[in-house]
């Protein structure tokens, strides 16, 4: 009879193996990201690109970027995939996630896969619609929509692929690779998020009390899950910051390519590329939420999140209050660097309120101090649901 045995000197060689193999970030993990920037370059020139072009098609260049984000990841994670499942010892295995009976893989990869798929659905289905609707007049049309749902599934699978990896760090290897990762793949999701809500978020916007809902929303939620999530001292701060260089370069680089219009009617001859919008200023409240996590980690979690939640608030509606005023009513901002003249080329360029907020868009008085108090609340739940988010992921290791 043939026995095998797993002897203990085999075994502790395995091991070791394993804790000096896992310290290094997989190639998938890198490739991920590097999808994940592609997902974001694509995404904001695609907009840029209906802009200050209209027509499109289903290999445009922007969409192309798009798509090579999706093939990367799709690829390198199913690769992952399938090294674990036939190609891994049971202790590999082990530390995998098991589906279908028969494969193996990463939580990340697994995401990564899924997204990956959806994404390439939506794209012969983008194509019909415009081919029988037309263009678009709001960014999450139902073939937009599954594209960001693929879109934010490979760029939240990046994230979690990169958590997992910085979680098998023992306490005295360095973190170094992995923060930048980790910053830069939470930086670039939240460059999504804030894109897919950019409708609601925009500079003639700033002075209406909607506007701080959405924000409380979205970035309260996002911002505590990274801080709470990441082991980096100021992870959200990180974050924040890598969303604001991503969209300043796209800002500053595509108006120095050329492009015209290729529909009609045409009410703004250009002859470059429009930019899109200038990043929120959520960097600085961005930094009081980590500044409050340092100063209450000893304190319980609800103390930490109602902190965080109202200061963003607080932080938040100061800056963006008046920088919105900059932004779109001072001759200043009217420059390359802010990319105040920006504008469709199907609009009127001397529309009235091109550089002035409409009434409609001005909340005062008691109906702003009621729409605020509303996203304070807002900001309080979504906090709270980030917090346990970031928990969760923070204990991720597969």
């Amino acid at each position: 009879m043939e026995t095998n045995l797993y002897l203990p000197t085999d075994y502790s060689a395995e091991k070791t193996e394993t804790l000096s193999t896992v310290s290094a970030v997989q190639p998938y993990v890198y490739a991920c990201v590097f999808s994940s920037l592609c997902i974001v370059t694509g995404l904001i020139w695609d907009i840029s690109w209906h802009m200050s072009i209209g027509r499109d098609g289903l290999f445009a260049p922007p969409h192309l970027v798009i798509y090579i984000g999706a093939v990367v990841s799709g690829l390198f994670s199913g690769f992952q995939v399938l090294k674990t499942s036939f190609f891994s010892n049971p202790a590999e295995k082990a530390k995998a996630v098991k589906f279908w009976g028969i494969f193996y893989g990463s939580l990340g990869a697994l995401f990564c896969i899924w997204g990956a798929i959806a994404m390439l659905t939506s794209a012969p289905f983008d194509d019909w619609w415009h081919n029988t609707y037309g263009l678009d007049v709001t960014i999450l049309s139902p073939p937009h929509t599954l594209l960001a749902i693929g879109m934010m599934m490979i760029q939240f699978g990046t994230l979690i692929a990169v958590i997992a990896s910085t979680n098998h760090l023992r306490e005295n290897q360095s973190k170094t690779i992995h923060n930048w990762l980790f910053a830069i793949a939470s930086g670039l999701l939240l460059t999504t998020f804030f894109t897919l809500f950019s409708e609601f978020l925009g500079k003639h916007r700033m002075h209406k009390a909607l506007f701080y809902q959405i924000g409380c929303l979205l970035f309260p939620l996002y911002l505590i899950t990274v801080a709470r999530a990441s082991k980096m001292k100021w992870a959200a701060t990180a974050t924040a910051a890598v969303y604001t260089l991503q969209l300043l370069l796209m800002l500053w680089v595509l108006p120095l390519f050329p492009a015209s219009p290729r529909l009609g009617p045409v009410l703004n001859h250009i002859d470059h590329y429009q930019a899109f919008d200038f990043p929120l200023l959520v960097i600085f409240p961005a930094m009081m939420i980590d500044w409050l996590f340092l100063q209450l980690h000893t304190k319980k979690g609800w103390v930490k999140t109602v902190s965080a939640a109202l200061a963003f608030l607080a932080v938040f509606f100061v800056v963006q209050w008046f920088f919105g005023t900059f932004l779109h009513t001072s001759v200043l901002a009217r420059s390359w660097f802010f990319g105040g003249t920006s504008w469709y080329f199907g609009s009127d360029p001397n529309y009235q309120y091109r550089y002035s907020f409409r009434p409609e868009n001005v909340d005062t008085g008691f109906t702003l101090i009621k729409g605020l108090m509303v996203a304070a609340v807002i900001a309080l739940i979504s906090g709270t649901i980030g917090y346990k988010w970031g928990s969760w992921m923070r204990k991720v290791q597969r």
